[in-house]
């Protein structure tokens, strides 16, 4: 009796490779389908506010309803003053876009905008001298 004769197999040619998806960064949802910016500004004349990224918005009044979802969500967000880069990144929008937004919102008078709050630069000399007389005293 022979024993079986044993036929070799020729590997199958693998498929192309396919391009890595991109992943999403720690704590970001899946990357959905966004929107294209120009639709989400809406501007046809471009027209922007002078903002810096330190500007601080304030929403005037609340109550009132906005045209477009972001512009609601910014009304909402500024109830307390918020600056351009914190608006920017809590909306997941680019900082152009947000110029665009905020300077909609200014012209409809729905916001505020603020000069961000400086700190004075070099502090008071008598409060320093008040410092060091109470730590003499101890």
């Amino acid at each position: 009796m022979t024993p079986p004769q044993r036929k070799r197999r020729e590997p199958k040619p693998l498929p192309p490779p396919q391009p890595p998806a991109p992943k999403p960064a720690d704590g970001e949802a899946e990357p959905k389908n966004p929107e294209r910016l120009y639709t989400v500004a809406g501007s046809e004349d471009g027209a922007r506010a002078e903002l810096d990224l330190v500007t601080l918005i304030v929403a005037r009044d609340a109550s009132r309803t906005a045209a477009s979802p972001e512009q609601a969500a910014v009304l909402r967000l500024c109830a307390n003053p918020l600056s351009v880069a914190e608006l920017s990144a809590y909306l997941n929008l680019p900082f152009s876009a947000m110029t665009v937004l905020i300077t909609e919102l200014i012209t409809a008078e729905l916001v505020q905008v603020r000069a961000p709050i400086a700190r004075q630069a070099v502090p008071d000399r008598s409060i320093l001298e008040a410092v060091m007389h109470g730590l003499q005293r101890l």
